[in-house]
């Protein structure tokens, strides 16, 4: 029952980094320490099916609820409170990085390990660069049916692959308002071709992820922490000094501290 609540909790956190600005759901389940077990459970659901399906309901459920009910609260708190919360997500996101690099090298540490970790760092990088560069490729009006669908297909793609934002995608594409107001509006219409692309899109990327984990871990493991430590740059504040600044760098060390605590103790468990 513990871990069922506590895989719920973390499902919450990673449905609400799938819409938060700036943020990557892909990520956060890095910084949990479940993002290959999660991957694994997808990629090979027929497998083991009872044990798979009873691991990733709570999760799922976690992920649904924490998108629909953050969906408003975060429209509040990034409008209200914008500094404190992405301080803490940094803080939290630096916290587990000495667990994370622990687990990446657990068969070893070999210098071209850097070469995939590089790359994603740099893609992240020039991601954001980019940032700012707010385009319209969407036309005017309600959209059609393949159009949301596409929108699903970038949630999921942000979900799964660490350090992509997929709300900073769809305000390249100036989606990012409208799927926000369905999410938080309920609005099953535009929901469920939305779901229907998340799906696919999250299906596919899981396998192909989970093989290269088992073929290339060390590989992969490292390109994934280069898209976690880029994700960190466009949640970047910035500082100024003044009090909420100064709030803000407080609460980030708080999360540090918590989240480093809570990383090494925790053990990563495996899905047999």
């Amino acid at each position: 029952m513990k871990r069922v609540l506590s895989n719920f909790l973390k499902g919450l956190v990673i449905g609400t980094g799938a819409i938060a600005p700036g943020v990557s759901g892909g990520a956060i389940a890095v910084v949990f320490g479940m993002y290959r077990n999660l991957t694994r459970a997808i990629a090979n659901i027929f497998t083991d099916f009872k044990n798979k399906v009873l691991y990733l309901i709570p999760i799922g459920l976690g992920g649904i609820i924490g998108i629909l009910v953050f969906s408003n609260i975060f429209k509040y708190l990034f409008k209200n409170y914008n500094i404190e919360i992405r301080y803490l997500f940094i803080g939290l996101m630096l916290g587990t990085f000495p667990s994370l690099f622990k687990t990446a090298n657990k068969n070893g540490f070999k210098k071209k390990y850097m070469i995939p970790f590089i790359i994603a760092l740099s893609i992240t990088v020039m991601f954001t660069l980019s940032e700012n560069n707010i385009i319209d490729i969407i036309p005017n009006g309600e959209p059609g049916t393949i159009q949301l669908i596409l929108y699903g297909i970038i949630i999921g793609f942000g979900t799964i692959i660490p350090g992509v934002s997929s709300s900073v995608i769809l305000m390249y594409i100036g989606a990012y308002d409208f799927v926000l107001e369905a999410i938080s509006t309920i609005d099953l219409l535009l929901l469920i071709p939305m779901g229907i692309g998340f799906g696919i899109c999250f299906l596919l990327l899981a396998k192909v992820i989970s093989t290269l984990f088992d073929k290339l871990y060390g590989f992969t493991y490292y390109a994934v922490l280069g898209f976690v430590l880029g994700s960190i740059i466009p949640i970047y504040p910035g500082f100024i000094l003044n009090f909420k600044y100064f709030i803000g760098v407080l609460i980030m060390i708080v999360g540090f501290y918590l989240s480093f605590y809570l990383s090494i103790r925790a053990k990563i468990k495996k899905i047999k």
